[in-house]
């Protein structure tokens, strides 16, 4: 199983590179983490923002896959443990799919990419820095495998 995060934004400083790759690599072999970075939506002085969300809307449908489970990160997503994520992330595996999880710009998803997700997840209730869910997704799915795996790191 091959896990995508397709996210709006790109050019993340340093640390958040850092952070990423240290979770990436400890991650199996059979459970790839990728990152495909989407441009952002122009946001001048008095841009259009529904147009700017619509361009990255359109950019992330080029880059979702038909066989991939679509699973949107959004604040009025569905709030899971690590244990509920483990679980999840066991299922998504059992069923065979690759995953994508979205995420969308500074004004969300584009409702196009949300129609097309067969699940809606909740990292937090708090508004996180963009740079910063990249960190925390690829630190959270690590923590769900150990589970799986019965590591001792989730302790």
């Amino acid at each position: 199983m091959k896990i995508r995060l397709l996210a709006v934004g790109s050019r993340m400083p340093a640390w958040v590179e850092a952070g990423v790759d240290e979770y990436r690599k400890r991650l199996p072999r059979e459970m790839p983490f990728e990152i495909i970075e989407i441009p952002a939506g122009s946001r001048g002085k008095n841009a259009d923002v529904a147009r700017a969300v619509q361009a990255e809307g359109d950019r992330m449908l080029e880059k979702l896959r038909d066989q991939e489970r679509i699973v949107a990160l959004e604040v009025k997503g569905a709030a899971w443990t690590t244990e509920q994520l483990s679980r999840q992330l066991d299922s998504w595996r059992l069923e065979g799919q690759d995953i994508a999880l979205v995420v969308g710009g500074p004004d969300g998803l584009d409702p196009r990419v949300v129609a097309r997700a067969r699940q809606s997840w909740s990292l937090s209730a708090l508004t996180l820095p963009h740079p910063l869910v990249r960190v925390v997704l690829a630190e959270q799915l690590y923590r769900a495998w150990t589970l799986l795996a019965g590591h001792p790191y989730h302790r």
